[in-house]
């Protein structure tokens, strides 16, 4: 039946970024669908490790700094040694910058495009190699952004970063999908996470956005349960290189 095509029990889910917003909901997500959690994370992560203990999942953390490029290896290693194989990737992990493209700072810039995207990429390339020594049919999950369509403002670094998510998922999507491997992101719109608080907190421009998104509220980490479960899950094994808006209407508008 197709519900079994959304069961994920017995698969092992990496997230980065697992201690709140998107990564907490992924992850909790996941948990709830039946996966076991190795969760990538710099801050705090017991909230995110009390929710999926409470689903009966196992659940497995890495304090780590993905900027860190060199140590990646060593990070995909741990997790292999935890549970024995990793069968999704979720790299929810990133960061933002505002600063208008006249005075946006080199060091800010490698910050950002650091962590969103030569990050994400290498966490890939080790985990997809651990798939494909295993044998795994595996899933990625990258995270994109609705600037991944649009150049926004004052967020210069941001969009060249998520606009490169994008078009590396497709790149990916078309090497490993042979080897059995599915490559595909979701992109957020405004989501209410401490990302967003400084736009949440101003009246006039929280108005105007909720004025253009056609749901009228901003999105919570718990919407992207749904959207990862299915591209974990085998109900996508024909979905590949693909990059879903999960934006209440914004993209449509």
């Amino acid at each position: 039946m197709i519900k079994d095509k959304f069961d994920l029990t017995g698969k092992v889910a990496m997230i980065s970024g697992a201690n709140d917003g998107i990564g907490q909901g992924i992850a909790t997500g996941l948990a709830e669908a039946g996966a076991d959690i190795i969760a990538l994370h710099r801050s705090d992560v017991t909230a995110t490790k009390e929710k999926v203990l409470e689903l009966g999942r196992k659940f497995y953390s890495i304090p780590c700094d993905l900027s860190d490029i060199d140590a990646i290896p060593q990070i995909v290693e741990e997790g292999l040694s935890a549970f024995g194989k990793i069968d999704i990737l979720a790299n929810c992990a990133g960061a933002i910058h505002r600063e208008p493209v006249l005075k946006h700072g080199m060091e800010a810039w490698d910050k950002v495009v650091d962590l969103n995207m030569k990050s994400l990429f290498f966490m890939s390339q080790a985990v997809a190699n651990s798939m494909v020594e295993r044998k795994i049919k595996g899933k990625i999950i990258n995270i994109a952004s609705m600037m991944s369509y649009q150049g926004g403002i004052l967020v210069a670094a941001y969009a060249a970063s998520k606009g490169g998510v994008r078009t590396l998922t497709m790149e990916m999507s078309n090497e490993l999908g042979e080897l059995g491997i599915n490559v595909n992101a979701l992109a957020p719109g405004y989501v209410a996470t401490k990302m967003t608080k400084a736009l949440r907190d101003d009246p006039v421009r929280s108005k105007e956005l909720l004025g253009r998104i056609p749901l009228h509220r901003w999105a919570e980490p718990e919407d992207f349960k749904g959207p990862a479960v299915f591209l974990a899950s085998e109900a996508s094994d024909y979905i590949n290189g693909v990059t879903i808006p999960v934006d209440g209407g914004w993209l449509a508008r």
